[in-house]
């Protein structure tokens, strides 16, 4: 490794030691399930009574808003966000100690994933802090009938579901065989909520491979079929299960694991590793 490289790589480290940042990212963990439980709230009015809600966790920043303070709550959960996605930033420089294996290389890279994600949430919400149109299922819809408009925009369309979809059926291993749990200091947790924890690990991460796996064959079904309607992202992959008799039931447990990984995100907040 270059001397720059492990100069940059030392900063990054030492930076990463921040208290003050841990403190703020072990916050946004506490935002980032508040999002999740109305994310699950909004799902399930999309099951049983038809609601035409944004169901994605834009939808949730809009529902947030419109309560007392919502928009001062928002404010602070964004800035845990972005702390949360510098945290990630540090990871993915920093990386794990010892040899780079596959799997640590892989975790680097799932870190750079992550920052990305969390930096993308919080604008979303500063957005609908600022009053203007934060709807991520519009965006992904707009932005997939433009790439439709020729024949390699429909070959991209399709490629990003499938994409999708390997995401999903990726997190629904992941939380399957328990993988997040090398990420909690499971030595720290009482001994009575140490399993109930880990069950809502798996039953959030499954739940979320669930909703992302039917949203990619959506994006590929929509580059087949000519529309783009379908390639709204998750809040297409959630109402088109409630358009089915058995999807509405399916959808609410989908409803329950996204509520779970909520209240994960809360246990997060106390035995992530940081």
């Amino acid at each position: 490794m270059s001397s720059t490289a492990s100069n940059v790589k030392y900063r990054a480290s030492r930076a990463a030691d921040s208290k003050p940042l841990e403190f703020l990212a072990r916050g946004g963990f506490v935002g980032y399930g508040i999002i999740h439980l109305l994310f699950a709230w909004i799902a399930l009015q999309v099951a049983f009574s038809g609601s035409d809600k944004e169901s994605d966790q834009s939808g949730a920043l809009q529902e947030l808003a419109s309560k007392p303070f919502g928009k001062t709550l928002l404010v602070i959960i964004a800035i845990g966000l972005f702390a949360m996605a510098i945290w990630q930033l540090f990871e993915a420089i920093v990386g794990e100690s010892g040899e780079q294996t596959r799997s640590a290389i892989a975790e680097r890279v799932l870190s750079g994933v992550r920052a990305v994600l969390y930096v993308y949430l919080g604008w979303i919400a500063i957005k609908v802090v600022q009053g203007t149109n934060a709807s991520m299922g519009d965006k992904s819809e707009s932005k997939s009938a433009g790439l439709m408009e020729s024949t390699g925009g429909r070959w991209l369309v399709g490629f990003i579901g499938l994409v999708v979809l390997g995401v999903g059926v990726g997190i629904f291993v992941y939380g399957l065989r328990k993988k997040f749990t090398k990420h909690l200091n499971t030595q720290d947790m009482p001994m009575s909520t140490r399993k109930p924890i880990i069950r809502l690990g798996m039953a959030g991460y499954m739940a979320k491979g669930v909703a992302y796996t039917v949203a990619g064959v959506l994006f590929v079904t929509a580059a087949v079929t000519f529309d783009a309607n379908k390639a709204r992202g998750l809040d297409a992959g959630l109402k088109t299960l409630a358009g089915h008799p058995w999807g509405v039931w399916l959808l609410a447990l989908v409803a329950a694991g996204i509520a779970a990984f909520g209240i994960y995100c809360f246990a997060q907040s106390r035995f992530r590793k940081i």
